[in-house]
């Protein structure tokens, strides 16, 4: 494979030889630097090497061409390329989102190590830069780059990216801090040598083989330290811990037992702070960290961590399961975590890896981009139009399609990771039910049904302003069980949907005039039943017995008066479909059409219904109605209502709000007083096309 990297190596010297650094120096010599980061200092495998040069030569010259390059190279070449397009534009706000961006761009693990390799070298060389990118870079770098080499066990490039960020972002700081460590070394070597000094001969004796390690703190690690514990750096006690490494099989019991026994040396010569015991043999860590852990005194009273462990534990302490940067608890996914490991994996055995053997990252997810570089997080499957409402609700239901890198593209469109969208929008644009079966997110769906539902009360309202004004033109009246009717044999479920049809001339009124006219005939050609002579002699006072048709006028303003009722569970106002019922005990009850209890009663007691209707106008009286409303959980959607109502000739009795926080939503119930059902239509018209408001209903 050496051939693979000096063809690479040649390609890019050849396209790049022209090209030059913030310096002026050849910019060939940053992906010569990367490329001996990732093969001497990191050491992965030779098709990882010739990436670094053939990214480099593609991103600069895009239309370069390496078709003679393996398939497996040309993979790390293209995630290495889709990560270089990140420009975080609030890296400190979003750290997180454009971490999980980088792994999903990296369809082969490596590509996010060979990437934190360039960011290393760029650190390195950070001079060169102007201050503006100099500040991008560093903010990028502790926000991404070095959370992503802790995650990856690359303690070495993490511990230099944090000291090299401490350096340019508090020089003074780095230079205390870093001038005290070089003070210090003699004298932690010289702590280093007496300690062990009293116990060589015990351990020799009982033939344990160790190596000795300290292990000192980075600049970057004692500067948070100091800054978490609000401590000076003399106040950091753990600036350094003496390791024991001890060589022996892999066999639980003798590996414990050994441990054990330098514990019981130690502790034997020095005096042990027993509160400090960490004792993760007897019962590891979750992760499967194993250690043991006791903080003593020496000869000079000085505080020392001293760790215990087996090579085997070392080993997985700092690159295996039990990762360093596992067991500090950093929050982190089950599938991205499984991801990260297989790179771990590869690291370790690189000749063994191969990418068709490593799993994809999580892909349950898609990174789309703004015009303007704002990073949106959406669900696979998402299309242009959940990106318009994603990023506000008026701009989605205006939207008339998108553009997707400079390509025009319908609303229905499906993105993918790294698009750039400009949503195009139209004025009179209005959703349409269609649009439902386009989206894939809940703000979508919810915003689409809630403009389709205010659609179609307005409508609604318009087709019974039509149905009214042709009735009186005809002189001919409708009631309500012959709506009904009409509604079931033209499988309309409600009125609303049938008088927003009839609105939408979907509906023909001469049918409903034709219809009239039908019923009109048949009820002169038929005689009276009995039992409608019974309910007409038994009528109470208030029923309008010589009518032709058998009607019920009730007057809105002297409800009271009469021995008539309105029925408390549905709570009629002037103006709805009304019809009576005529009880044993309470005389006539006024019940909507839409009451839940009308089917029931209508069926089962058809010669005790009443037909009703209103006198005066709505000005009259004032009734009592419920209505439920459910919204986003959004403070100010409270007070846009209550304004709302205020605006019509409405009387707010209560106002009850009910947080339900699993659902993200408020659930309000608002009891009013109103004139007439006119007047409600209009509060549950203006409510509802609130942009908070999901769904409005009269109980």
């Amino acid at each position: 494979m050496e051939n693979l990297i000096e063809q690479a190596r040649a390609l890019a010297f050849e396209t790049l030889k022209d090209d030059v650094r913030h310096d002026g120096t050849p910019f060939f010599g940053h992906p010569d630097n990367v490329a001996h980061i990732v093969e001497d200092e990191i050491g992965l495998p030779d098709a990882c090497v010739a990436a670094v040069y053939l990214h480099e030569a593609a991103r600069l010259h895009p239309d370069v061409d390496l078709s003679a390059f393996p398939q497996d190279v040309l993979t790390l070449v293209d995630g290495l390329n889709k990560i270089s397009t990140i420009k975080p534009k609030d890296t400190r706000l979003e750290a997180e989102n454009y971490k999980r961006l980088i792994v999903q761009y990296s369809t082969d693990p490596r590509v996010t190590v060979i990437k934190i390799a360039d960011r290393l070298e760029v650190m390195r060389q950070l001079q060169m830069f102007p201050k503006t990118s100099r500040d991008q870079k560093l903010l990028e770098t502790l926000m991404l780059y070095m959370p992503l080499a802790h995650q990856l066990g690359l303690s070495k490039v993490n511990r230099e990216l944090g000291d090299i960020w401490f350096r340019y972002s508090d020089p003074e700081q780095f230079r205390a801090i870093t001038n005290k460590l070089k003070a210090t070394e003699k004298d932690r070597e010289q702590i280093m040598a007496e300690f062990i000094e009293p116990l060589k001969k015990k351990l020799s004796d009982a033939g344990i083989v160790y190596k000795l390690k300290i292990r000192t703190k980075s600049a970057y690690s004692i500067y948070r330290k100091m800054q978490v514990q609000k401590v000076p750096f003399e106040g950091v006690y753990d600036v350094f811990a003496i390791r024991f490494i001890i060589d022996c099989e892999d066999d639980p019991k003798v590996e414990k037992d050994l441990c054990w026994k330098v514990f019981s040396y130690v502790t034997e010569e020095y005096e042990s702070d027993t509160k400090r015991l960490r004792d993760w043999l007897t019962t590891p860590r979750p992760n499967g960290y194993e250690s043991l852990h006791i903080t003593v005194k020496n000869r000079r009273g000085k505080a020392l961590e001293v760790q215990i462990r087996t090579k085997r534990m070392d080993i997985e302490a700092e690159s295996g399961n039990a990762a360093h940067w596992a067991y500090k608890g950093i929050r982190h996914e089950a599938t991205l975590d499984r991801w990260l490991q297989s790179v771990r994996d590869a690291l370790e055995h690189p000749m063994d890896a191969s990418p068709e053997e490593m799993p994809a990252p999580p892909d349950k997810e898609i990174f789309v981009f703004t015009p303007s570089g704002e990073l949106r997080i959406l669900p696979a499957g998402a299309s242009v139009l959940d990106f318009a409402f994603n990023i506000h609700s008026g701009l989605g239901c205006r939207c008339i399609g998108g553009r997707v890198g400079g390509r025009g593209v319908p609303i229905r469109e499906k993105l993918k990771t790294g698009d750039v969208v400009e949503i195009l929008t139209r004025k009179d644009q209005r959703p349409s039910r269609d649009w439902l079966g386009w989206v894939v997110t809940s703000k979508a769906r919810t915003k689409i049904k809630q403009e389709l539902d205010a659609d179609e009360r307005k409508a609604a309202v318009a087709g019974r302003e039509i149905l009214e004004r042709r009735l009186r033109n005809w002189k001919l009246e409708l009631p309500d069980e012959w709506l009904m009717e009409f509604l079931k044999a033209r499988k309309y479920p409600s009125i609303l949907p049938f008088m927003a049809a009839l609105s939408r001339e979907e509906v023909d009124v001469n049918d409903i005039k034709l219809f009239i006219q039908q019923k009109q005939s048949a009820a002169q050609e038929r005689p009276a039943q009995p039992e409608e002579r019974a309910v007409e002699s038994a009528a109470p006072k208030g029923y309008s017995g010589s009518s032709a048709d058998d009607i019920l006028v009730i007057n809105a303003k002297n409800v009271k008066g009469l021995e008539y009722k309105m029925s408390k569970c549905c709570n009629p106002v002037f103006g709805d479909d009304v019809f009576g019922f005529v009880t044993r005990t309470e005389g006539i009850k006024i019940h909507r059409i839409s009451c839940p209890n009308a089917a029931r009663l209508i069926e089962r007691y058809p010669y005790r219904i009443q037909k009703v209707v209103w006198q005066d106008n709505p000005n009259t009286g004032d009734f009592q109605c419920t209505l439920t409303v459910t919204t986003e959980l959004d403070h100010p959607v409270l007070s846009a209502i209550m304004n709302v109502i205020g605006q019509f000739k409405v009387s707010m009795r209560s106002f009850n709000v009910k947080e339900n926080l699993r659902a993200g939503t408020y659930e309000i119930t608002i009891r009013l007083l109103v004139p007439s059902s006119a007047e409600l239509d209009k509060v549950l018209s203006q409510v509802g096309s609130l942009k908070q408001v999901i769904k409005i209903r009269r109980n």
